[in-house]
């Protein structure tokens, strides 16, 4: 693709720019209409807080990416943002958007979710309802996970899916996925709930500390609705 693309960073108050994403190299168009997720150790990017640093996990993760999006885009692909094109080559994948992600378009605070789509809730909850019913297990919650187009969240970071075809893993396995911040909130979470970092679990029970851990950047309720959701959807055999 011939556009120009910058490094893509989410500014935090109180932080300023911080990565978009930890696994792979976040570029946004300079006209903020196409979104690059490069799944390379692009050291300009991650200035030396690079978690990803093995080529054959980066790969794997490109993958998991490519399957899940075209999952998505086969089933229910208003949901996700446009498929601009898959660079296998290079491993990256091109998002058609419209400026910069829902995280940050709420300067990074959910009580402004509401001014930036009214009906998020209501979306997220669908967007949720359609992972579970065709057996999706996503852990990347994040709002920085989530492109607005005309109106309507689009979800990808799909990169950290999996479904009951996959083999079950321990957290341990998936620490670099994982900021340092969330996992100070994560482990007394883990501890309440019984679950140790080197033992294998359930999808579904990751599903449900995903939800508890991203309780930090939506409300309660919502993540609560979620959690229900997967509880109350028979999971099919994809």
């Amino acid at each position: 693709m011939k556009t120009e693309f910058d490094y893509y960073y989410n500014n935090v108050p109180g932080k300023g720019l911080c990565r978009n994403n930890l696994i792979y190299t976040s570029l946004i168009s300079k006209d903020n209409k196409t979104f690059c997720q490069w799944y390379y150790n692009d050291e300009g990017y991650h200035g030396g807080h690079n978690e990803v640093v093995d080529p054959q996990l980066m790969e794997e993760k490109f993958l998991r990416e490519v399957r899940f999006l075209n999952m998505m885009h086969y089933h229910a692909k208003d949901l996700i943002p446009e498929i601009k094109d898959i660079d296998y080559k290079n491993r990256k994948i091109y998002l058609g958007i419209q400026g910069v992600d829902f995280w940050q378009r709420a300067n990074c605070d959910y009580n402004i979710y509401d001014a930036i789509v009214p009906d998020w809730e209501k979306q997220m909850l669908t967007i949720f309802e359609t992972h579970a019913k065709l057996g999706i297990y996503k852990y990347s919650l994040h709002p920085s996970s989530y492109f607005v187009v005309d109106g309507m969240l689009k979800s990808f970071n799909y990169f950290f899916c999996y479904t009951c075809t996959d083999k079950l893993i321990c957290l341990d396995d998936v620490m670099s996925h994982i900021s340092k911040d969330r996992r100070a909130d994560l482990f007394p979470k883990m501890e309440k709930m019984g679950i140790k970092t080197n033992k294998t679990l359930e999808f579904a029970t990751i599903q449900k500390l995903a939800f508890q851990s991203f309780k930090t950047d939506f409300p309660d309720h919502i993540m609560d609705a979620g959690c229900s959701i997967y509880e109350n959807t028979p999971m099919p055999w994809i």
